[in-house]
């Protein structure tokens, strides 16, 4: 086995542990997020073992930050109210410690977008960023090409334009696409499970930035937490795909809910996709 292979079994061992972790600790994960996928992000956050709670009152951000194990960000459906607690729930989280996952939708759609990113990216620290392609390489100066909320870039240069974002503001990137890149600006993994069909869904990228809030809460390497949340979201949509004798969205949807329930640890092992550049 060479090094390369020992860092991908080094790196699937310890996605499974994380997976491990959540389920015994169920991290409370507060969710300021939008409302066209909310219920499923709270669905899969339980489905996963994790505890969420979409606490977004701006008179009651704060307090609830000193509960929580992690705070997932996401500014889909960004209302001035949610934007105030957005702000208020950052700069607490950076008070207390608590990780950050934010989810910058529509970055380079949309201008008061950015905006918001760079503020919440001023007054708080920010553990993770995940976005698709076009978001992320928006972000990252790079002209991203998005059809308002969806991605429709080709990926090129997808891996500096992460390394980019990951070094200028010292978090982790996650870019989710048909090939998704994981890196703090120096590791970097690629992760090659998943389906068709998670496009065909509302919400999978948000479940992502869910499960993510889930991992960082529980995990002391933000970069290991990213890829087992990103691995795992992937690799139960491969399997629910693969268990259906037609692959239609509705009864897809079920079944990720599913296997991301049922998951083991010796289907991680088996059936992870991970490269480690």
């Amino acid at each position: 086995m060479n090094n390369r292979e020992q860092g991908e079994t080094y790196m699937l061992e310890s996605i499974a542990r994380c997976l491990r972790s959540v389920r015994e600790e169920t991290p409370l994960v507060q969710a300021i997020t939008n409302y066209v996928t909310i219920n499923d992000c709270a669905n899969i956050l339980l489905c996963f073992g994790a505890s969420p709670a979409m606490a977004e009152a701006r008179a009651e951000v704060e307090e609830f930050v000193g509960l929580i194990s992690a705070l997932y960000i996401n500014i889909g459906t960004l209302t001035d109210e949610q934007y105030d607690a957005a702000v208020k729930a950052v700069r607490k989280a950076a008070e207390l410690n608590k990780p950050v996952v934010l989810d910058p939708v529509a970055c380079g759609a949309i201008s008061r977008k950015t905006t918001v990113i760079e503020e919440l990216l001023t007054v708080g620290k920010i553990s993770v960023i995940k976005g698709n392609m076009g978001e992320i390489k928006s972000l990252a100066g790079l002209g991203g090409q998005l059809r308002g909320v969806d991605s429709i870039d080709d990926g090129t240069g997808g891996i500096e334009a992460c390394k980019i974002l990951a070094q200028r503001y010292n978090t982790i990137i996650a870019a989710t696409g048909p090939t998704d890149i994981i890196t703090d600006g120096e590791r970097t993994c690629l992760v090659e499970n998943g389906s068709p069909m998670l496009t065909m869904i509302t919400g999978a990228g948000c479940m992502v930035g869910a499960l993510t809030a889930a991992t960082v809460g529980v995990t002391e390497d933000p970069f290991i937490a990213t890829t087992a949340a990103v691995l795992a979201m992937g690799l139960a949509g491969e399997m629910a795909a693969d268990s259906l004798p037609a692959v239609l969205p509705g009864t897809f949807r079920a079944r990720l809910f599913d296997y991301i329930y049922c998951m083991t640890r010796e289907e991680l092992l088996k059936g992870g996709k991970v490269q480690c550049l």
